[in-house]
Order: structure tokens, then sequence, then C-alpha cells
């Protein structure tokens, strides 16, 4: 065998057992969502959008969660896209780099891999107790905001390395101050690399359970929220909590919440793509 067909044989396997991963990771999602589809399409009606949680499954809706989850990822934005952003501008262009620098981008690089309980830990003993803040859902949205922070830091220093240096110089040729080089050129250029990252972490926080559990959401409300120390809970605890439940009927309805979860999630990515394309093309023309 000679050694350009050696490589050809190599790349043909290659190709081959790449092929077979995509392939196993569709099969199991199609089966998955066939799963879910089948059983809880049907149990989606009005009254389940309009309908608190309930011992009868068939009274049961998701009024309570969906509101609890709508405040509680509305919150979490505002708190983690001005921090985030802000500290990779920090970083790639006011911090000197040296050891320091290094170490805290190590230490940030750390933080976006440990796991989400660990963070509720943190919110339990800062928000919830030291700082008073109860088990509400600005002690909720304070604690995914800490979960996600590393995440969108990261993706925003990425989007900010992207920006050519060329652009950079060429506005301080032009008499521009820094203040000035970064909103008028630096940012527009990566806002939708930030905004990609920013919104896919936030779709993280959406799915998010373990630090909930922590902070203290509930998974019984016959209410809805009105201000930022009410109590709350969230699709995913209430899926949680119907899940555990010994009646089939529960499963269902559970299965439905799951469908409505997930098309939040397709929303808040579509958001993110169509934001990107719209800034990209503002940044070509």
């Amino acid at each position: 065998m000679t050694n350009l067909t050696k490589r050809k044989l190599q790349d043909k396997i290659f190709h081959m057992l790449v092929l077979l991963a995509t392939l196993f990771g569709l099969v199991v999602l199609v089966v998955l969502l066939k799963e879910i589809l089948s059983d809880g399409l049907k149990w989606i009606n009005i009254d389940f959008f309009r309908n608190f949680a309930s011992r009868f499954p068939k009274k049961s809706g998701i009024k309570a969660p969906l509101f609890g989850s709508l405040w509680l990822i509305t919150l979490t934005a505002l708190f983690a896209f001005p921090i985030g952003v802000g500290s990779a501008l920090y970083l790639e262009e006011y911090l000197p780099k040296n050891w320091l620098t290094n170490l805290i981008q190590i230490n940030i690089s750390n933080l976006a891999g440990v796991p989400s309980i660990v963070f509720g830990i943190l919110g339990l003993g800062i928000f919830v107790n030291t700082l008073g803040f109860g088990r509400s859902i600005l002690s909720g949205a304070l604690t995914l905001a800490l979960l996600i922070l590393p995440v969108i830091i990261v993706s925003a220093q990425e989007a900010i390395k992207s920006v050519p240096k060329e652009l950079k110089h060429g506005a301080y040729a032009l008499g521009c101050t820094k203040w000035q080089m970064i909103t008028g050129v630096l940012l527009p250029y990566a806002m939708p690399g930030i905004l990609t990252g920013t919104i896919l972490a936030i779709a993280r926080a959406l799915g998010e359970t373990a630090p909930l559990l922590m902070v203290g959401a509930v998974t019984f409300i016959a209410y809805t929220p009105e201000g930022i120390f009410d109590s709350f809970t969230t699709l995913p605890m209430q899926i949680y909590s119907w899940t555990s439940k010994p009646k089939a009927d529960f499963h269902y309805i559970a299965a439905a919440a799951i469908i409505v979860l997930l098309v939040l999630l397709l929303g808040i990515n579509s958001l993110a793509i169509y934001l990107r394309n719209k800034y990209q093309n503002r940044v070509s023309m």
C-alpha cells in the first residue's frame, strides 16, 4: 500500500466515524422528541397556560412557572450582560498583560466548568442568608447571573479579540480616544459574537434546576410573582416536580411543559441568530 493510498484510507475511516457520531446524536434526539411530543401535545391547550399547578392533572397548568421563568431570565440577563461585557472589555483593553492577567483568565475559564450546584450553594450563602434577599426571584436571578458570567466573559473576550488591529489603529490615527474607539469601532464589530455568546448562556440558565433548588425555588405556587422579592417557581422546577409523582397523567403534563420549554429555548436561539445576522450585515455595510 502506497503512502497516498494509506492517507486516503485514513481519511475515509475518519469521515465514517464522524458521520456515525452525528447520526447517533440525531437518532437519540429524534427518539426523545418523538416520545415527548406523543405524550405531551394532547395536553397543551389554552387552560394549560391559564391554570396554576393542581393535585388534579387535568386542572394543572404552567401559569406560575412560566411567569417565574420569564421574571428570572429577564433579571438574569439585566445583571449578567453589562457585568460580563464590561469585565471582558477591562481584561482585553485596559488590564496590562502580565502574570496577574493570566491568573485571572485561568480562574474565569475554570469557573465556566464548575458544577451549577456549587453556584447554588454560593447563592444560598451570599444572597439568601448574608444579604437577606430571602428565597426570592432576586436571589435566584443573581445566582444564575453568577453561573453564566464566566461563559459571557469568555465569549465576549473572544469576540473582542477578533476585531482587526487595523480598525483600532485607524480609529486612533483619526484622533479618537480609547472610549470613542471602543464605542464606535470595537463594540459594533464584536457585538454579533458577544450577543450570540450571551443569549446562548441565558438559554442555559433558563434550563437550570440545581442552583434554584438551593436558593429556595418552590414547586407549588398558586399565584404569579409581582415583584423581585416574591417567591417563585420555574418551568424546569415544575417539570421535576411532576415527573417525580407516581401518577402517569402527571408525566404527560410534564412532557407538555417540556415542549413549552423547548419552544422558549428555540425562540431564544432564533433571536441570537437574528441579532447576529443583523449586526453582521450592519458591520459589513
